[in-house]
């Protein structure tokens, strides 16, 4: 994307005691950047979401791994990318949930990413090596 500007970087081990730290990081920048509260709180989460993933399903609970976190904004797009060495996420694997069938059996878990991609307005997987990335943006 060219014309990034104002990029913060964070790194933090994959522990969901680091999931504040987390979302007031990339909360801080969008509120730098004047997006709105509904915004703010639709990003908090769906970082919320990529990062617990990350934790559960590429590192398996390993809280001595790392995960890189990016934010930058321009004038049109804020974008976060958080970028892990786990096991890797095969998004043409995933299909949406049945939300009347799970609500109806009171199930709990397994909605991230159909979470992230409803708040955000573009994802996409990337593995590059051995570090995957997820990266999401929301149009300003």
């Amino acid at each position: 994307m060219a014309g990034n500007n104002n990029i913060q970087t964070l790194s933090v081990e994959a522990s969901t005691e680091h999931l504040a730290k987390v979302r007031d990081f990339v909360a801080a920048h969008a509120e730098n950047i004047g997006l709105s509260q509904k915004d703010i709180s639709e990003i908090r989460l769906a970082v919320d979401e990529a990062y617990t993933n990350i934790i559960k399903h590429a590192y398996k609970n390993s809280p001595t791994e790392k995960v890189n976190i990016e934010i930058g904004s321009n004038a049109n797009q804020l974008w976060i990318s958080l970028m892990d060495e786990g096991n890797s996420f095969d998004p043409s694997t995933y299909s949406e949930p049945d939300l009347m069938q799970r609500i109806k059996e009171k199930k709990r878990g397994g909605m991230g990413v159909y979470l992230i991609r409803k708040l955000m307005d573009q994802v996409q997987y990337n593995r590059k090596g051995h570090t995957n990335e997820i990266r999401m943006v929301k149009n300003l």
